[in-house]
């Protein structure tokens, strides 16, 4: 059985986007050999006010993971509310996620990956 919650920083070290994906890639693979039930992304959301490049590349390739089901849900920090389905579906397949600091605060730097 699956349990806990694994938050990856992709803005550490200011990567290229490139970067960014590949390791959010290694992660996705070693939180699940790791048996993690989901991962907490930083990624910020661009220093422009517009949306980062990181951010928006990281939820697309989250959104094609999904889509092949490779992993079982992607919940953005602007939805990250208890009034969302798809977070109270995401406390209970991971139920670390409701001890989360950024539970109701919208963050839009932030992404949870239900694996």
């Amino acid at each position: 059985m699956r349990s806990g919650l694994r938050t990856i920083n992709l803005e550490e070290g200011h990567p290229t986007c490139d970067a960014a994906i590949r390791r959010l890639t290694y992660e996705i693979h070693a939180a699940r050999s790791l048996e993690y039930a989901a991962l907490k992304l930083i990624h910020g959301y661009g220093s422009t006010g517009a949306g980062g490049r990181i951010r928006v590349e990281a939820r697309a390739y989250l959104g094609r993971l999904l889509q092949k089901r490779q992993i079982r849900a992607v919940v953005t920090g602007e939805q990250f509310s208890i009034f969302d389905e798809a977070t109270r579906a995401a406390f209970a397949h991971c139920g670390e996620l409701r001890r989360d600091p950024d539970v109701e605060r919208h963050n839009n730097g932030v992404t949870f990956v239900i694996l």
